[in-house]
């Protein structure tokens, strides 16, 4: 028998924010077997974590269609399945996660600033286009296109680089708003990216001058990320809501 939670995360009620699968186990089977479960989730991602007699945890993440070297949404729903305070260990390094102010759970990610770029797409009102290690990021002028925007998921895809953020400057209490496609990985529009503000934030307090700052990722089902700059890390920050529990009757295997 194989227990999972399925968790909203960057969300405080359900229905919201990105859906992560989590299922903790004693050991990690075969990367075959593993991405068999995520494909039969058929969720952005699938969190597979093992303690370690250290106290720790080790954490791999998985779309229906490939491993993943970071994601913040399924490490944010990973965490609240454990209690809010854990340390993974993590194809992107030691992440530590533990509570924040407000209910947040916070999370201290390596930071992934932008360097500046030829725009991959011609965008209506593009300001100016970057790139970080994995994602391209496209700041346009106008919020309200960006939040109406029905994206051509080829010429995405055919890019070289994991996902597309495109973003604006926000308004009414949020400093950026922000949209997420990783077509390529199987993921056409991310509900709510975690990874991807490792580079938003960098960004926009290079834009602003602000450390500290909230962004809303403008999906069908939206979801709010608060940032914070520490050095070389982006503290990122959200809530977490666990909405169903799914037992896959099959054997894990050794």
């Amino acid at each position: 028998m194989l227990e999972l939670q399925v968790v909203d995360a960057f969300a405080d009620r359900p229905f919201s924010g990105n859906p992560a699968a989590v299922t903790v186990l004693d050991r990690f089977p075969a990367d075959e077997w593993m991405q068999k479960v995520a494909r039969e989730m058929n969720l952005s991602e699938t969190a597979f974590v093992v303690a370690r007699p250290d106290g720790g945890y080790d954490l791999r993440w998985m779309t229906p269609l490939a491993e993943v070297d970071l994601c913040g949404h399924a490490t944010l729903a990973t965490a609240h399945v454990l209690g809010g305070a854990a340390r993974f260990h993590t194809r992107s390094g030691q992440l530590d996660c533990g509570p924040g102010p407000d209910g947040l759970i916070e999370m201290s990610f390596p930071a992934d600033p932008p360097t500046p770029v030829a725009a991959p797409l011609d965008l209506p009102g593009t300001v100016a286009a970057a790139r970080g290690r994995t994602d391209y990021l496209i700041e346009v002028g106008d919020e309200s296109w960006l939040r109406e925007w029905i994206p051509d998921m080829g010429p995405i895809a055919a890019l070289d680089a994991r996902t597309l953020i495109v973003t604006a400057a926000g308004h009414g209490g949020v400093d950026f708003v922000s949209r997420v496609f990783a077509p390529a990985v199987g993921i056409p529009e991310d509900p709510v990216t975690g990874s991807a503000h490792c580079t938003l934030a960098r960004y926009w307090s290079a834009r602003t001058g602000r450390t500290s700052m909230t962004g809303y990722q403008a999906s069908a089902r939206g979801g709010t990320v608060h940032v914070r700059i520490a050095g070389d890390r982006v503290v990122v920050g959200g809530r977490a809501v666990t909405v169903s529990e799914v037992r896959m009757h099959v054997e894990v295997p050794d």
